[in-house]
């Protein structure tokens, strides 16, 4: 098959955000070992890797960071290329002003101090003193004050999906009270689907029709969480709406054992792509996943998700995250015969790509034509099923469990 030329424009509202889970989570890339994701544990709360070409603070991951905290970005050697920083808030997203110093090591925003209540997000590109160019994705979420709790939600507000999108509401506090709080969640769609609640632990509450959303399906989220009682004393925070539109359907089924993905339009078969998955020591998940983020070049160190040193690329091109845990599918320059013949990935999928990244290539055609939300399904890999509560998993749990997972009315 030939890819087309030029960069199809993602639907609009896939790039701006809402306080998205899915952003909370993208920070820390890299390709997990299948069967050993860590979860949350392997995300939040990790020092910075050795080396690190770009350093941000507050840290990535960072919670509950204090208002008079000091947002910076900085390169110990070579210069910063760009700054990008949006602070999401109360389902509202602004981008935060700033500059870059005069010898190009250091960018630091206009304005004094962090909104409370806030996800923050940075993006950085640098070129070092040699001359390579490196990615930076950091994410921290700002105090809440005391007494009160939020919701994180994905997607983001006015977004165009794919038909595989979940609501998702992350906490930042645990909830004792979870009927409560579900009570005065209402996600409905039309045309009208039934859709029901799904509670991972106490502080996670997902959303999802009993099959993949119907293509241009209007998804509307009310939060009446404002006064709720969510834990002893602890009262929410939030009363907002906000909507988004599902796409067309897209997805694509991995064969690892082929070596194959095919990508399916609306149904329609439209192109088999090669692709490398996990070596044998490090399998890829088999299961449904769920496309959470889209980065147009990324950092993947294997000390951020459980390994030792075995790789660290600053310029991973075309990555598109799948869990939390830290598998994505993204471009590979590094291994070029790999893809449709062997797998020799951390857990990952890999298609081919050349360094810097290109629209006329497997992966960046692929990119070109993805949304957030689109599903992508991995199958005959050793290994066992992706966890519904890893990334936007949950169509991996059949539908009588997912309706038990509610807390009730």
């Amino acid at each position: 098959m030939r890819y087309a030329h030029g960069r199809a424009r993602r639907a609009g509202a896939a790039l701006a955000a809402v306080l998205t889970w899915a952003g909370l989570l993208a920070g820390a890339a890299g390709c997990t070992p299948g069967g050993g994701g860590t979860g949350l544990e392997g995300v939040f709360g990790k020092s910075r890797a050795p080396k690190e070409v770009i350093r941000v603070t507050p840290d990535d991951g960072g919670k509950s960071v204090r208002s008079g905290d000091r947002l910076r970005v900085r390169v110990p050697g070579g210069h910063l290329e760009s700054v990008s920083v949006v602070r999401s808030q109360d389902a509202q997203e602004t981008p935060v002003t700033g500059h870059i110093s005069a010898d190009g090591t250091t960018w630091e925003p206009d304005e004094d101090k962090l909104a409370l209540a806030a996800k923050y997000t940075v993006d950085a590109v640098a070129t070092d003193e040699n001359g390579r160019r490196t990615a930076r994705h950091t994410t921290f979420t700002t105090y809440v004050p005391d007494q009160r709790f939020i919701a994180y939600v994905t997607p983001e507000n006015r977004a165009t999906v794919g038909t595989g999108m979940i609501v998702s509401l992350a906490f930042n506090r645990e909830i004792a009270d979870r009927a409560a709080v579900e009570r005065a969640v209402r996600v409905t769609a039309k045309p009208a689907v039934e859709i029901r609640p799904h509670w991972f632990g106490k502080d996670r509450l997902d959303f999802r029709p009993e099959t993949y959303w119907q293509p241009g399906t209007q998804v509307t989220v009310d939060l009446r969480l404002r006064d709720v009682q969510g834990a002893p004393g602890v009262y929410g925070l939030q009363y907002k709406t906000f909507s988004f539109t599902v796409g067309r359907s897209q997805v694509s089924l991995v064969d690892a054992a082929d070596h194959t993905m095919e990508v399916r339009r609306d149904g329609r078969l439209i192109a088999t792509v090669p692709i490398t998955a996990g070596a044998p020591e490090h399998t890829t998940y088999n299961g449904k996943m769920v496309v959470m983020d889209m980065l147009e070049v990324t950092r993947m160190n294997g000390r951020t998700v459980g390994f030792g040193g075995e790789y660290d690329i600053p310029d991973v091109p075309h990555a598109m995250q799948l869990t939390d845990s830290g598998t994505f599918l993204h471009g590979n320059y590094w291994a070029p015969d790999a893809p449709g013949s062997v797998n020799v990935s951390h857990g990952c999928i890999g298609l081919r790509d050349v360094k810097g990244g290109s629209a006329d290539t497997p992966a960046g055609w692929f990119f070109d034509r993805s949304l957030v939300g689109d599903v992508v399904e991995v199958v005959h890999s050793n290994d066992k099923k992706v966890s519904p509560d890893n990334g936007l998993g949950g169509w991996n749990m059949g539908w009588k469990e997912w309706k038990a997972g509610g807390a009730g009315k």
